[in-house]
């Protein structure tokens, strides 16, 4: 097979022409943060004095090497797009079939890693020396030159001159390359450490939020409060539990305070020195649940245009909140279940298995055994998260509580609001105490906030319209006739199973969408279940 050579000729050694080509390359290098945009640079300067149809960089991580970018010759550049994707594109390889990380042994990358020279070979066709050149000669490669990208006589990496054509590279090349691989190697360090040291600002800034947020709510640490048997069991369950590393499931219907118990667990445990990291599961949706919990690589993704430290990293010897435990997607509590059992995960988009110590609380309001018989759980998970069960008593059976909480409210949000309350009118304490509160302690917080908004001579008066439904409401206050399923079913099919927002079921009904989720599961109406048959329908 004869070997083709360049139809432009190369700067020789000692050129001026190969001086400006350096000092350009220099110049990209100080340009640039990003080390795409290097590599860009390098390629446009480089393409129209030689034949290369790719530039890949690949770094060292101990005994294994990571393809990190990726130029191709005379081809537009899409911002975040990872190396296996532009290989994809360009190449006519799965993506896929590009692995993420390759270990050292027998690859021409120890190699170059032991000999500290550039290796040569002018046709793969002829010659496979190495654990990955079949790899390489299937992508379509045929003759390539690979610098190592030395830092202090350390290799960071190598740079890797490919062309798809068998070619004999003259010593001019050769040397050429060498100098662009110096040029290559200072930029990458920057690069790295540049990537290093914004990862570790913008942990420092989440963790900085975190804190700030628990400290902002260490004053809600007092709403646990009253002195009736369910929350004396409640209390006694976490002392119990606090200062293990056993995994928490907390039950209660929505708003009973179930996060207030996580972050009394949390405070009372040997983790209590680093923030509690809390997800609302419910709250994200299906296709960014796991890149929220486990982090996510470059280009994992579109729109994934760095690497992303999920919850579980962040939570490393600290407690993790899994909130709405019940609303994970299949998919996401398989990931959960393992690690739960092997305590490790993978990043999405990534290989590398991350190990975690981690004290998982979850909190959900659904009857998970339920939602296992239905599909909907996972049985094994139900089982690692039902260690220990903690089961919050929904307002209606603690009333004896209902004085001390519509004190210290009333007083909390007087402080805030500067609007002094200095007694509760006795028919509004009657009601207050008599009504079922289907939203919980969260219903009663925001009922007396309006109470004290509109109290007049320090006393904080209600009329019964305001408890939780009003007068023009499609259905009457504290009263589940036989009427309420009907009316709930028809709006819940009209709206295919959504709850909350303007055209939500509960915005039809004239409802809190908290206090209809409460009627559903007092009726016992599946609301999934208008879901999917509005799927199956369409």
């Amino acid at each position: 097979m004869q070997i083709t050579q360049n139809s432009v000729s190369l700067p020789s050694s000692g050129s001026i022409e190969r001086y400006q080509l350096l000092l350009k390359l220099a110049k990209a290098a100080n340009s640039h943060l990003d080390f795409s945009d290097v590599l860009a640079a390098l390629g446009s300067h480089l393409s129209p004095i030689h034949e290369v149809r790719y530039v890949a960089v690949l770094i060292v991580e101990g005994d294994e090497y990571l393809p990190y970018s990726l130029y191709v010759a005379n081809q537009a550049r899409v911002a975040g797009e990872s190396f296996s994707q532009v290989m994809a594109r360009f190449a006519d390889v799965p993506a896929e079939d590009v692995p993420d990380r390759i270990p050292m042994k027998d690859t021409v990358m120890e190699h170059v890693r032991r000999t500290g020279r550039p290796y040569v070979c002018a046709d793969l066709a002829r010659t496979l020396r190495f654990a990955e050149e079949p790899r390489l000669l299937s992508y379509g490669i045929r003759s390539y030159v690979l610098c190592p990208l030395l830092v202090r006589e350390r290799m960071i990496g190598a740079i890797h001159f490919i062309r798809e054509a068998p070619h004999h590279y003259s010593p001019d090349e050769i040397s050429l390359f060498s100098e662009i691989a110096e040029v290559a190697a200072i930029a990458l360090s920057n690069a790295l450490a540049y990537s290093e040291i914004d990862a570790l600002r913008q942990k420092l800034q989440e963790e900085n939020l975190v804190l700030r947020d628990n400290i902002s709510e260490i004053a809600g640490f007092e709403e646990l409060i009253g002195s009736s048997e369910g929350l004396k069991r409640v209390l006694a369950s976490i002392e119990k539990v606090a200062a293990t590393d056993s995994t928490v499931l907390i039950l209660g219907e929505t708003g009973t305070g179930k996060e207030l118990v996580a972050k009394a667990i949390h405070q009372r445990s040997r983790r209590a020195l680093r923030p509690l990291i809390k997800i609302n599961c419910a709250a994200i949706p299906e296709s960014l649940v796991s890149s929220e919990l486990f982090g996510h690589e470059r280009g994992a993704f579109t729109g994934a245009m760095e690497r992303r430290i999920g919850r579980f990293e962040r939570a490393n010897q600290s407690s993790l909140f899994l909130d709405e435990v019940g609303e994970l997607p299949l998919e996401t509590q398989v990931a959960l279940l393992r690690v739960l059992q092997e305590r490790e995960f993978e990043r999405v988009g990534g290989t590398q298995t991350i190990r975690t110590d981690v004290r998982l609380i979850a909190a959900t309001n659904l009857n998970l055994p339920e939602a296992s018989e239905a599909g909907r759980f996972r049985t094994d998970l139900f089982y690692r998260l039902n260690v220990f069960p903690i089961e919050v008593p929904p307002l209606r059976e603690r009333r004896e509580d209902i004085p001390m909480l519509v004190e210290y409210f009333a007083a909390r949000c007087g402080e805030r609001i500067g609007k002094r309350v200095a007694r509760i009118h006795n028919e509004t304490m009657s009601l207050l105490v008599e009504y079922h509160w289907p939203g919980n302690i969260r219903e009663l917080q925001n009922v007396i906030e309006r109470g004290v908004i509109l109290a007049e001579n320090g006393t904080l008066r209600l009329e019964r319209s305001v408890f939780g439904i009003q007068k023009n409401s499609v259905l009457e206050t504290n009263v589940l006739d036989h009427h309420e399923r009907d009316l709930i079913q028809a709006a819940l099919v009209e709206t295919r199973g959504r709850i909350a927002g303007r055209s939500g079921a509960a915005a039809r009904l004239g409802l809190p969408p908290s206090t209809l989720e409460s009627k559903i599961r007092a009726l016992k109406i599946d609301k999934h279940r208008y879901r999917s048959n509005v799927a199956s329908v369409q």
